[in-house]
């Protein structure tokens, strides 16, 4: 098995490699053999190009890698490896920026210069994101056409053992049922349950018990065991572990205590004794310096490209209500720290002064005219890129809450606090999966935890893009 993931590893990084160099020059053909577009600085020769070939096959693995495009998971949907070819290539382009205007200014005062020989056409850079992100997903895409037809013929499935009948264990079996195109094929569950029903759950046979599980492995030809024990059975689990090692199952464990460790664990020491730290999470150190590089840069040129809407926004208020033009609201941030939050008034001024905190409803006769419109199209969160800028909160990241209701959700609901761990969101994970506004409590958390143990790079474009997609389709936006 691992032989044939170095295979298809090494497939897709030469494949990239190639049609890398093949959309650089395509994008030079298209930029300058068209026509189409006026060259004011003469057409370069293609040999300049070629000479460049080789950088861009080098950057290309590196940066796709960096977006975990070459982690081989059964469950990659087409949108995770959109974003991961996007992301890459968009890092390639600013490494081949960086490098191209160092050369340039290293050779400054040779003959390199004078014929130009280190530079490269933007509209070059443009038509190779767009080929390069065209023809690397389609690959990709093409590969995953492929594997679930031979998925869907019974060839290359992995077979899969299922540890424990309870609810942990029926809760992964869901998940592989409700996914076949991931290539999974669930055989059945051992469990040292007193239970005479062999069926299992959901038709899936009870194979036998725990002290079973070499003769089963044998005889059902299992790759992969999921350990769903609940923690009384501690022992149990490590003989699993034991076994499963010597008949080169692979073994994936579903802690019982995911209820402790919601976040991601990562494994760290303390004079060489081991320690799980349960609460880490990925944005720290150089991570969080691309997120706010990222902040910086998009909320700057958003509140340039939007300051012509906003300007109308501002003047409708102004004229269709009494009162200000902007709302201030205190919200709870990264780390619990309070920050005042900017939004569009949409509410007639001064709403809450009898009701008090209180969640927005639908036909809440609270709002304006415009205040109605702002919210249904979340227009009137738009003065946040302000607080972006600024750095109180983060263009994606779990919606900022009101002290108010902090106090009220964080006894009732487990883990609530732990969304304070990174900076609060204009839009997150919860929102573009329909968790926003007066809806689940439970769920926003289950959502927002998600996002923050998986974050990346491509995770947030994702969820930039979505939420511009799904703006107008939004449930509970009122």
């Amino acid at each position: 098995m691992i032989r044939q993931t170095r295979t298809l590893i090494t497939t897709y990084v030469s494949l990239d490699i190639l049609l890398g160099m093949a959309a650089f020059a395509l994008a030079y053909l298209a930029r300058f053999e068209t026509g189409l577009f006026p060259a004011p600085k003469g057409q370069p020769p293609f040999n300049q190009y070629l000479t460049l070939m080789p950088f861009i096959g080098l950057v290309i693995p590196i940066s796709f890698h960096l977006q975990g495009a070459y982690r081989l998971r059964r469950n990659r949907t087409r949108v995770d490896d959109f974003f991961a070819v996007l992301v890459g290539t968009l890092l390639t382009v600013m490494v081949g920026l960086l490098g191209t205007l160092t050369t340039q200014a290293y050779f400054a005062s040779s003959a390199a210069r004078e014929i130009g020989a280190y530079e490269v056409s933007r509209l070059v850079w443009a038509f190779f994101i767009i080929f390069n992100v065209g023809l690397s997903y389609t690959s990709r895409d093409m590969a995953r056409a492929l594997m679930r037809r031979r998925f869907k013929a019974g060839l290359g499935l992995r077979n899969v053992l299922i540890a424990g009948t309870g609810e942990l264990g029926r809760h992964v079996a869901d998940r592989f049922l409700r996914h076949a195109e991931f290539g999974y094929k669930i055989t059945g569950f051992i469990d040292d349950t007193n239970d005479d029903n062999q069926l299992g759950y959901r038709g899936l046979p009870l194979l036998g018990s725990l002290a079973e599980a070499e003769q089963i492995f044998k005889e059902e030809h299992i790759d992969q065991l999921y350990v769903a024990l609940p923690l009384d059975q501690h022992v149990n689990m490590l003989q699993l572990i034991e076994i499963s090692n010597r008949e080169c199952v692979d073994v994936k464990v579903i802690p019982d205590f995911l209820q402790f460790v919601t976040l991601r664990a990562r494994l760290e020491e303390l004079d060489g004794i081991p320690l799980i730290n349960v609460n880490d999470v990925p944005l720290r150190g150089f991570n969080s310096a691309i997120k706010r590089v990222i902040d910086i840069g998009c909320s700057s040129a958003a509140l340039v490209l939007l300051s012509g809407p906003m300007t109308i926004i501002a003047a409708a208020i102004r004229l269709s209500s009494d009162g200000s033009i902007l709302y201030r609201q205190e919200r709870m941030g990264l780390d619990g720290q309070p920050f005042e939050l900017l939004k569009f008034r949409s509410m007639h001024q001064d709403a809450e002064s009898e009701s008090g905190p209180v969640w927005a409803s639908e036909n809440d006769p609270r709002r304006t005219v415009v205040g109605k419109v702002l919210r249904r199209f979340s227009l009137d969160e738009l003065p946040q890129l302000w607080n972006v800028l600024m750095g109180d909160m983060s263009l994606v990241g779990p919606r900022p809450e009101r002290p108010f209701f902090v106090d009220q959700f964080k006894d009732r609901v487990p883990q609530y606090m732990l969304r304070h761990k990174v900076k609060s969101g204009i839009t997150g994970w919860a929102q573009v999966n329909g968790w926003r506004g007066n809806t689940s409590i439970e769920k926003r958390i289950e959502y927002d935890l998600y996002y923050i143990e998986n974050w990346s790079v491509a995770l947030d474009f994702k969820i930039m893009w979505l939420t511009i997609i799904h703006l107008s389709f939004y449930r509970h936006a009122y």
